[in-house]
């Protein structure tokens, strides 16, 4: 243990030193959690500017521009049929609403049709305009198949509807789908970097074998397991750093609530930080020289982590990649920590923390049998 104590000292001594290297392990995962929060830090913030070309001069289809300049956080602006593409083009407007010539008749019968929304950004504005619009619609096509040819009848329970008699009481929810999001998001940057970060430490067992000062140290009183055993402890002194500094800035900071207790985020981070210490063990253990591990590195983390839905949403990628991404331990994490968001308890997320521990062992035995079949290596397991 003394032994073990001394190397531990070392190796923290010459990482004090190198205060680039000691910025980059502290700065980077900050730096993720900041790109995170201006990525989703004004999300569903503003207010849409939604443009309206009406065809018509009925009263539904007058009435149905007058439902939708009164919805909340919408700047209606009527244009013309010429000016949709340049208004769209130049982000002007975030959505055109058109009304066709029959628009109104469509809903008299029952049949709504001849009305477009468009928008070059996306389900995520029309859904909103959409789930509105449509709903409005629908309720005077129900009043219009209830009436059915009376028009008399129709025009009595029309006008009944626009005048609202009825009351309505509202009440806002706070939204919290932006702070996981942003929490997600910065899990994903920060396993990112707690990899790069595992394996450049792994990679000074190369880099020290290449200067000789791993075989000066095993003529001493000093073996292959203690040296190994003593890497392995200040990475994981550099994960828990790395996991804490992040957390404090997102919470204090930035502050991101991410709906988790600090505790149990914490907790699934440092098994993570297990399962990074061992891949990079297996990595350095296959690698024959520090370009090498670098090459592998490089090779496996990134590609694993955008797979595994650390760099957008896991939800918009294919389905064959979604299936591929469940034998990755990014993907574990994160569905771990989306789980305890969602309101699961820890103790009934024992599966995913099987798992993940199961990708920290299959990493370290991987370590342990290529090391103990390295010949060059001398004794280090």
């Amino acid at each position: 243990m003394k032994d073990i104590l001394w190397l531990i000292r070392k190796t923290l001594s010459v990482l004090l030193k190198n205060k680039i290297s000691l910025l980059l392990i502290i700065g980077l995962p900050i730096a993720g959690a900041l790109l995170s929060f201006l990525i989703y830090g004004n999300v569903g913030q503003g207010t849409l500017r939604i443009g309206v070309v009406n065809h018509e001069n009925q009263y539904i289809a007058n009435d149905t521009v007058k439902f939708i300049e009164g919805l909340d956080h919408v700047k209606v602006s009527k244009i013309q049929s010429s000016e949709i593409e340049e208004n769209l083009a130049s982000k002007k407007l975030d959505a055109v609403i058109t009304l066709d010539s029959g628009f109104s008749q469509s809903v008299r019968d029952g049949k709504p049709s001849h009305i477009e929304v468009s928008s070059i950004k996306g389900e995520q504005i029309t859904s909103f305009i959409k789930s509105y619009l449509y709903n409005y619609i629908d309720n005077i096509t129900a009043i219009s198949k209830v009436a059915q040819n009376d028009q008399s009848k129709f025009d009595q329970m029309y006008v009944g509807y626009q005048k609202n008699s009825f009351k309505l009481t509202a009440h806002t929810l706070k939204d919290t789908s932006k702070n996981r999001d942003m929490t997600n998001q910065t899990v994903g940057y920060l396993m990112m970097f707690m990899l790069f970060s595992a394996v450049n430490f792994s990679g000074l067992i190369l880099k020290e074998k290449e200067n000789r000062t791993y075989f000066r140290l095993l003529s001493t009183p000093i073996d292959g397991r203690k040296y190994i055993l003593s890497n392995v402890a200040v990475n994981m002194v550099v994960m828990l750093v790395q996991i804490i500094v992040t957390v404090l800035f997102m919470t204090n900071v930035f502050h991101i609530d991410p709906n988790i207790p600090l505790i149990a985020m914490i907790g699934v981070l440092m098994i993570f930080g297990l399962i990074a210490i061992g891949l990079s063990l297996a990595i350095v253990s296959l690698a024959k020289n520090s370009a090498s591990a670098n090459a592998m590195q490089n090779i496996i983390i990134t590609p694993t982590c955008l797979l595994a839905g650390c760099f957008f949403p896991f939800d918009i990628m294919p389905a064959s990649v979604q299936k591929i991404a469940e034998f990755l331990p990014q993907r574990w994490l994160l569905d771990t920590i989306t789980k305890i968001q969602q309101g699961t308890q820890f103790a009934d997320l024992y599966l995913n923390i099987l798992i993940l521990f199961a990708f920290a062992l299959s990493f370290f035995l991987i370590a342990i049998y290529k090391f103990g079949r390295n010949n060059d290596a001398r004794n280090f397991i």
